[in-house]
């Protein structure tokens, strides 16, 4: 941690909402090998932690883009929305697992770089947040790009969806240096990072009703 420095952070995640963009393309032809569980936060630590924490919120985001996309067909059984449904509960789980994890890792770095006496104030998102968001922007970008190049539909699809694609891409811009500015804010002092956890219920059978319900 000696050698974190407030810019080594924030080149840190340019490159890795670099990476989100370039990725979803890569991703096209073949998905990343990751193991499931990337395991105890403290043990990803760091640049490298950071980057591949990072990386798999994105992957978590592009799996669930795809499957959201299966579930809405109608010419499938039903046992394959259900299917597609339950993916989409897990997804979800690991995509606020990971927002949890960016942020502890990232905080871990933070703190020994805060000045002291730094201000009791809070941004209204995470930085974790903010990337998942970033994550989910770059594959509308990318999507939104195919519908441009489609052959079946007419110039004003065409046309309608080139407008979407710049007014996506200038969101992205906008969204990436508010980033680094807040790392800006956390390195003047005037506000501070702080982990958010969401603890969802839904998928906890001794906090779901319908799930402990049953056992009774």
């Amino acid at each position: 941690m000696a050698d974190i420095t407030y810019d080594i952070i924030k080149d840190t995640l340019r490159d890795a909402i670099e990476h989100q963009t370039r990725s979803v393309m890569d991703w096209h032809f073949g998905e990343p090998v990751y193991e499931t569980d990337p395991g105890d936060p403290d043990t990803l630590g760091g640049v490298a932690g950071l980057r591949e924490l990072v990386a798999r919120q994105h992957w978590t985001n592009f799996r669930l883009w795809h499957v959201e996309d299966r579930a809405r067909r109608k010419d499938v059984d039903a046992v394959v929305i259900a299917d597609c449904k339950y993916a989409i509960d897990k997804l979800n789980q690991q995509r606020n697992d990971h927002i949890e994890r960016v942020d502890i890792c990232l905080n871990a770095m933070l703190e020994p770089l805060l000045p002291e006496g730094a201000a009791e104030r809070y941004n209204t998102e995470t930085v974790g947040a903010a990337l998942d968001r970033l994550s989910i922007q770059a594959l509308k970008i990318y999507h939104m790009k195919e519908q441009c190049s489609r052959k079946d539909v007419d110039a004003a699809h065409v046309e309608q969806c080139d407008a979407k694609v710049g007014v996506l891409i200038r969101q992205h811009e906008d969204l990436s240096t508010a980033v680094l500015e807040l790392v800006d804010e956390y390195a003047a002092g005037t506000k501070r990072p702080k982990v958010y956890y969401q603890f969802k219920m839904y998928n906890d059978p001794r906090l779901n009703p319908e799930l402990y319900g049953k056992k009774r």
